[in-house]
């Protein structure tokens, strides 16, 4: 047995030591225009796969058939989604053909995935793919709307494809961050739909990454870069004033998240589009930091 044992942690040693080479040698490409090698892709695409199927096992979906669903998923398509994955008889656009791994044509989803699975993937993103979370953007009913499309999208020819966004042309499905004027507000998450099963923290710190303040500023309780645009949020709750303007209250500090340009005309930060509920919720979680 300890043979066996010092056997396994020399072997252990071993593959650490050949990662860090590897690793600290610059060996892998990481580059966009080289893909990854057929082991590490098939390696991500079944943790990947394993890992949607195990966190969509509870879902229970709608029923997908009522045509004004599929009608109002035509319109979210294409306001969201034809972007990175075309369609039938449409190309990715250009920026979605330079992404690694470049975004599947979403014809053939239904056939790879179940219903719950795909509504998995819409709203909770996929790491390292490009493929974006909509759970903060979208309500609930938008992001079920997406997949009964989906569920169509096989048996469309091109024309028919067409056919299907044009007669969706007469309706919008704004995000949360574009939804302005109270007519628009019941059709996006910000105000009406709780961010489901997590507590107050962890709803803030999915927003403040959502909406990319991470991209800027060292937030604790956040894993992300290491990134010194904008001043670290550590201690923010012990500040006098927010911005050197406001005083440093939940109020004032959803405001500045919400409209900076607004308190300070030359703050290089910029308007997100963060709802007033998304601030709100922000705002009381950087208040906490002491």
């Amino acid at each position: 047995m300890k043979t066996v044992l010092l056997t396994l942690l020399a072997a252990g040693l071993l593959a650490l030591g050949a990662t860090t080479i590897f690793i600290g040698g610059g060996f892998y490409d990481v580059s966009a225009t080289e893909p990854h090698t057929r082991p590490v892709y098939a390696l991500l695409e079944m943790t990947m796969r394993r890992s949607v199927k195990v966190r969509a096992a509870g879902i229970v979906p709608p029923p997908m058939g009522d045509a004004a669903l599929v009608s109002r998923g035509a319109a979210c398509y294409r306001e969201h989604c034809l972007q990175c994955h075309g369609g039938p008889g449409v190309p990715h656009d250009d920026i979605a053909k330079g992404l690694q791994p470049l975004p599947d044509p979403l014809a053939g989803a239904v056939r790879q995935w179940r219903t719950r699975e795909l509504y998995w993937i819409v709203r909770h993103g996929i790491k390292m793919s490009g493929m974006p979370a909509w759970e903060t953007r979208l309500s609930d009913a938008d992001l079920w709307s997406v997949v009964a499309f989906l569920d169509r999208l096989p048996d469309l020819s091109p024309a028919a494809f067409a056919e299907q966004l044009a007669g969706a042309r007469g309706q919008s499905c704004p995000s949360a961050s574009s939804c302005k004027g109270a007519a628009c507000r019941s059709l996006v998450t910000a105000d009406t739909q709780p961010l489901q099963g997590r507590d107050a923290d962890e709803r803030a710190q999915l927003l403040l990454r959502q909406y990319a303040c991470t991209a800027c500023h060292m937030i604790p309780g956040i894993a992300g870069a290491q990134t010194h645009v904008g001043p670290p949020l550590a201690g923010l709750g012990r500040r006098d004033r927010v911005a050197g303007r406001l005083p440093n209250d939940a109020e004032s500090l959803a405001r500045w998240i919400r409209s900076p340009q607004s308190v300070d005309p030359a703050t290089a930060m910029p308007d997100m589009g963060v709802t007033e509920a998304h601030a709100r919720q922000m705002a009381a979680y950087l208040g906490s930091l002491r």
